[in-house]
């Protein structure tokens, strides 16, 4: 609020010595309005009015104004910023409040009662600043507006005019009709004899303007703080008569402000300390601390204050006084506190905390951008720098190459020859235009009726480039013909010969006795050309690189666009994945957004309850407000759904929830006991990264047999993708792949199993990969299988491997680990390791093919944590094996994915044109051709279909055969790609091969030997991919192939079933996965089947517009291992909360 402050005052006026001031007899006032925040005490004050007597000296003294270079202005100079206000410097901390300069009062009297407060003028200051000092002898009282003004000596009319202060301190004399007589400038001398008289002066320049608007607001200021001290004393004066040791004012804490916190030392237990210091923080000591030094105040009593500033957001202000060492004063251990009048509470301080959190982070993320932007910027100014020097360094490599190619041309050159030819004026340079001369009579066309010269450059470099017809010349003896040629500028030599006629019409040559003509290019020898030459190769390289810079750069942006509309979408089906029974509006959720959650109880157990309550929490259960209480769900607009909605809190990177048919909990909905989960985006934390360690035996491509390796290297980039922690330990074979591994280098050893254990560390698709090495021989075999000791090897590597952990103070989240070979992992932890430093981790199992090990698998089943197996239907294939029927409320079937880096028709060097599905009718056709042409095929666009598998009786192999001859009867063409671990069928194939190659050699091939690049080339350059095989725990090859736009033809089986949608049978099963159908599939193991889907799949392959959709559809379905990898880290979790 404000308040009117009535200053009966001529500020500029000299009274004479022992004169009193004169108030007028009327009701007339000037008026000095100061705005003043009254927070306090409200009913007390109104306006009122400053009176006073006064002993001035006759005439003011004037003083040159000097600024002081340093220092502090006097005490009583300028006042202190008023309590209240944040105008305060905030880097510097406040130490207190130092003592007034006020020592004579000024009564305020409002209301019937009277206050006093200090006030004096110095008029021995700088020029341009007013001070009001009141002499020490008087007092000036505040009376009402109606009140008589009066001193101890009697009372003294005023002229009848009223004095009203500008903004600019300017002031005008208003007279009693209310027109303004005159107007005074505020730092203009005058006299007073014996009645107030005021010279009318005017502001010569802005500057003095200025300074009288600071004088205005600095008298403004002064009696703000003595109207402030005075109602501070009088609030210590009543805390003190109450015993109260404390008080801050303003009374009324509000945010963003500073309060000044009052001590009485004498009342506290730390009355004989010299030093008081506050130590406090806001909202229950969780945001914001601060340690302030108090200082003695001029107050009447042992009063210490400092001043402390309240930030936006503080809703209570918690502290304690000490000595700066071990003495406290902690109001009997309660501390002390103050409310904040801030309209804020701990529940929405939560939110500001986020909010804040959320702008630091922003902050940070732009800092760390632009670091990265500048780091960049000079990582390219480096690169650019390097690859000029590179160039100029290839520029004169080239250049010396040209000048030792030239000296050999030198040594067949001439400048004529004799009765031959010759060049008038026989120096010319490139570019020139010289005359050629030739003497008919001299060789084979001394009876054409043509001559014309055929020529070129620097040994014909680039063919013929000079075509021209000699004419006869009159003016030479015997038989001379002439013509003008001009020379290429790069010409070093100039190359030619003669003949009757031009290119293709000519018949009979002079060609030098087949050596050709040859003529320096003088030029060539000049140092100059040569350092042009150099300059132009050098130019020539920055272009091509630049251009080859920018194909590089655009082609790298445009992959990782495709990677992020992959994992878009990916993500999309991953979230409408349970859409059938609970989906979420929007489907992304957003922090500190309101989100719907809509639930169909009619699929789940709680079908025909009468009430659905949601319960839910935020990050993994772990929110600091959860659980929230339950809501009550009620209909949808769709009759089977019900819906609730919530705010997501800005700290939130996961919702969690679970159904119930009571607010008081009853039957549950939990998702078979793994909750529901809900990423959040656009919240303040991430979610803490998991640490992962894989304990395997198979590794791509280091230690790669079967699909395990591609698994365990593929997974566990995806997951280290996510942010996450990811470790393998792989035994240190004698036959790895050394050359894919980085960094490669002893790391430390280890005594266990009786027998030194060495360790050694690298780098494998950007991986850590530790590597064991027992000293005892187990891996020095030349091989990963087939030893006669396999099961002993592969325990004892189990077991030293969670030895390994356990000695250097590893304790992951998660121990995965796989198949058959590392199943002992599972019991040897929950025996030995799991009470001794590996207490924090938990077991998940993966079961690659059930065919080897079932009964280490059994038992790996009984002590794991979580199970899993490559594909669902996988695993309803193999839930009655006894292995795994007792331990099927722990298993679980997730499919594998392919890795997009090794696959991408995009980026493939082993196939002749990059493509997406964009251009994948123009990539595949190009490719067919490099295969055909590869293998010796006929150049055909019927289509073709290729088989890329191990040959086993697994893979189907009498399928295999069968659709061979299958497919040529149907006149296309067939290429396969494999080999057999048993000797007898490898013979069976290339019996075959044989055969094929005979009957149809331009249609057929079999490839009996693997090849990796060919590999590629075929996924790409087919149509069709055939896999028949009889069982299939998941398969690689018909997703590396829809990758590459080349079509599956499968047998309905494991994780063939589970990514291979039929075109004619399964568009409502595809739906269900946001997919398309994508392939052809059949049922059975017999030929009859594998003739039905070929025949469906070749007749489809000539409606061209719908093949080439199809083609184009299977390319943008994402088979990573995007969708796996999420699955996996929701089986982690399960895995801790399950344990």
């Amino acid at each position: 609020m404000e308040m009117s402050l009535q200053l009966q005052l001529n500020c500029k006026t000299t009274f004479a010595a022992n004169r009193g001031l004169f108030f007028p007899p009327t009701a007339h006032r000037h008026q000095l309005c100061l705005p003043w925040r009254h927070e306090i005490n409200a009913g007390c004050w109104g306006s009122f009015s400053i009176t006073a007597g006064a002993d001035f000296s006759r005439r003011r003294r004037k003083k040159a104004y000097n600024a002081r270079p340093g220092g502090h202005t006097p005490k009583g100079f300028v006042p202190r910023p008023r309590i209240g206000s944040s105008n305060h410097k905030r880097g510097k901390k406040s130490t207190g409040v130092e003592g007034d300069s006020f020592s004579q009062t000024v009564h305020v009297i409002s209301q019937g009662s009277k206050k006093t407060v200090d006030g004096n003028t110095d008029t021995d200051r700088e020029e341009g600043v007013v001070v009001v000092e009141f002499p020490q002898e008087k007092k000036f009282e505040v009376v009402d507006a109606n009140d008589e003004t009066h001193e101890e000596g009697g009372q003294f009319p005023l002229l009848n005019e009223t004095m009203s202060v500008s903004q600019n301190g300017n002031i005008f004399i208003i007279g009693e009709e209310g027109e303004t007589v005159r107007e005074t400038n505020a730092d203009t001398d005058d006299e007073v004899t014996g009645e107030t008289i005021v010279q009318e002066t005017n502001a010569d320049t802005d500057d003095e303007r200025n300074k009288e608007a600071e004088a205005s607001r600095l008298l403004r200021l002064e009696l703000e703080a003595n109207l402030r001290r005075q109602e501070i004393e009088t609030i210590a004066v009543e805390n003190f008569s109450k015993g109260n040791k404390l008080f801050v004012y303003p009374p009324v804490v509000k945010p963003d402000q500073d309060i000044e916190v009052f001590l009485n030392r004498s009342l506290s237990t730390l009355n004989n300390e010299p030093n008081v210091l506050i130590k406090g923080a806001f909202n229950d000591w969780r945001w914001k601390s601060f340690t302030i030094r108090l200082n003695k105040t001029t107050l009447n009593g042992d009063w210490w204050s400092c001043q402390v500033y309240i930030p936006n957001g503080a809703y209570k202000v918690d502290f304690v006084f000490f000595n700066g060492q071990n003495a406290y004063d902690n109001n009997d251990r309660k501390d002390f506190s103050i409310s904040v009048d801030s309209g804020m509470d701990a529940l929405s301080f939560e939110d500001f905390l986020v909010e804040e959190k959320r702008r630091e982070l922003e902050k940070l993320a732009l800092e760390q951008a632009e670091r990265e932007r500048q780091e960049e910027e000079k990582r390219q100014m480096e690169a650019e720098k390097a690859a000029e020097e590179e160039d100029r360094s290839l520029a004169r490599v080239e250049t010396e190459r040209k000048r030792d190619k030239l000296q050999q041309l030198l040594n067949k050159a001439v400048k004529f020859m004799d009765n031959v030819w010759y060049i008038e004026h026989g120096e010319f340079n490139g570019k020139d235009s010289v005359r050629l001369y030739y003497n008919r009579s001299s060789g084979p066309l001394s009876n054409s009726k043509e001559v014309w010269i055929h020529g070129g450059h620097n040994k014909w470099k680039d063919g013929l480039t000079i075509v021209e017809r000699l004419v006869k010349s009159g003016s030479k003896d015997a038989d001379w013909w002439h013509a003008d040629v001009v020379l290429p500028y790069q010409a070093l030599v100039l190359d030619w010969v003669f003949a009757d006629g031009p290119p293709h019409n000519a018949s009979v040559y002079d060609n030098n006795h087949s050596e050709d003509f040859h003529a320096i290019v003088t030029k060539a020898t000049d140092k100059e050309y040569w350092t042009r030459e150099e300059q132009l190769i050098y130019r020539k390289l920055q272009e091509h690189r630049r251009l080859r810079e920018k194909a590089m750069r655009e082609k790298g942006e445009k992959t990782a666009r495709m990677k992020v509309e992959r994992k878009e979408k990916t993500l999309k089906r991953y979230l409408l994945s349970q859409k059938d029974i609970v989906f979420t509006e929007p489907l992304g959720i957003q922090a500190g957004r309101i989100v719907t959650i809509y639930y169909n109880p009619c699929k789940t157990n709680l079908n025909g309850k009468q009430e659905v309550w949601f319960r839910y929490s935020f990050n993994r259960w772990t929110h600091c407000n959860g659980p929230f209480p339950p809501q009550r769900m009620y209909p949808a607009e769709n009759g089977t759904l019900v819906k609730t909605s919530v705010k997501v809190p800005l700290d939130a990177y996961m919702m969690d929830f679970v159904f119930s048919d009571k607010e008081c909990g009853g039957v549950f909905d939990n998702n078979y006991g793994v909750d529901y989960h809900r990423p959040v985006f656009g919240g303040t934390l991430k979610e803490p990264p998991m640490h992962i360690v894989h304990i395997a035996v198979e590794m791509a491509p280091i230690a790669k047999v079967g699909g395990l390796g591609d698994v365990v290297t593929s997974l566990s980039r995806a997951v280290q993708d996510l942010n996450h922690k990811v470790h393998i330990v792989l035994p240190k074979y004698d036959c790895l792949s050394f050359s894919n591994i980085k960094d490669f280098q002893y790391h430390k050893n280890y005594f266990w199993g009786g027998t030194e254990i060495k360790v050694w560390h690298g780098k494998v698709e950007g991986l850590s990969v530790f590597f064991l090495e027992p000293q005892n021989g187990f891996f020095n075999a030349g091989c990963v299988y087939g030893c006669g000791n396999d099961a002993e090897r592969f325990g004892f590597f189990s077991h030293a491997a969670l030895e390994f952990l356990h000695q250097n103070g590893y304790n992951p989240d998660i121990i995965h680990c796989h198949d058959w070979t590392s199943a002992p992992v599972t019991w040897l932890f929950k025996e030995q390791y799991i009470r001794y430093g590996l207490s924090k981790a938990r077991l998940v199992f993966t079961i690659h093919n059930l065919e080897f090990g079932a009964d280490i698998i059994g038992k790996a089943m009984a002590h794991t944590h979580k199970a899993t197996t490559v594909s669902h239907t996988y695993s309803v294939e193999v839930a009655g094996n006894p292995a795994i029927a007792p331990h099927l409320h722990k298993f679980c079937g997730i499919i594998n994915g392919i890795d997009p880096d090794i696959w991408d028709p995009y980026n493939d060097k082993f196939i002749p044109v990059s493509y997406t599905s964009e251009n994948v009718v123009e990539g595949k056709r190009a490719a067919k051709e490099a295969l055909q042409h590869k293998l010796g095929l006929k150049r055909s666009d019927v289509p073709l279909v290729g088989i890329i598998s191990r040959l086993t009786n697994q893979k189907g192999i009498h399928l295999i055969m069968h659709a061979i001859w299958r497919a040529l009867e149907c006149g296309v063409q067939v290429v396969l790609l494999g080999s057999a671990p048993d000797p007898r069928i490898q013979g069976d194939f290339e019996n075959m091969a044989n055969q094929l190659h005979s009957l149809h050699n331009d249609r057929a091939r079999l490839c009996l030997a693997y090849d990796e690049p060919l590999s590629h080339l075929i996924y790409a350059g087919s149509d069709f991919i055939l896999v028949p095989s009889i069982f299939e725990p998941c398969g690689l090859t018909q997703l590396v192939a829809m990758r590459y736009g080349s079509i599956p033809i499968v047998r309905r089986t494991g994780g063939l079933y589970d990514t291979v949608f039929d075109v004619n049978h399964d568009k409502g099963r595809a739906e269900v996965q946001g997919l398309e159908p994508n392939g052809f599939s059949f049922e059975g193991a017999d030929t009859a089947g594998v003739d039905y889907a070929l025949n469906k799949a070749l007749s489809a392959c000539y409606r061209r517009d719908w093949f080439n959709t199809l083609r184009k559809t299977v390319m943008e379905q994402d088979w990573s291992w995007n969708r796996p990898a999420l699955d996996y880290l929701e089986l982690y979790h399960a895995a801790h909360k399950s344990a």
